[in-house]
């Protein structure tokens, strides 16, 4: 893999990792909500007009972009596995952003996942 393509996985891992934290922001600035019929419109309403979440979603956007120049250029076998990296970015970034608990037996999950990405990425 070229560091082309490996910056263009990268790319959208990052894009995809920071959509979803843009996605839990905003739905901690609207709060929990009961899903009912009566809650549709304004809550759906809420969704679609926090910033956070507008945000996510055009992230997400330019990272299918991004993901599909990356698949062009790797074969999905080598650049999908990849796509655990943001599993590590994500619980990182919520530790530091949310507060959110790593415990150890995360900790051990995120070195496995290190480990796997590397051996995917030597293959």
């Amino acid at each position: 893999m070229n560091l082309l393509s490996f910056s263009l996985i990268l790319t959208g891992v990052l894009l995809n990792a920071a959509a979803q934290l843009l996605l839990k922001a905003g739905t901690n600035a609207v709060g929990h909500f009961e899903y009912s019929r009566d809650n549709i419109l304004p809550i759906g309403w809420q969704l679609a007009t926090e910033p956070h979440i507008f945000g996510g979603l055009s992230f997400y956007v330019v990272s299918v972009v991004v993901w599909i120049m990356a698949l062009s250029r790797v074969e999905v076998s080598i650049a999908y596995p990849m796509l655990s990296i943001g599993y590590v970015v994500n619980a990182m970034a919520a530790w530091w952003l949310f507060g959110e608990a790593v415990s150890l037996t995360r900790l051990a999950g995120i070195g496995v996942i290190i480990v796997g990405v590397y051996i995917v990425a030597r293959s």
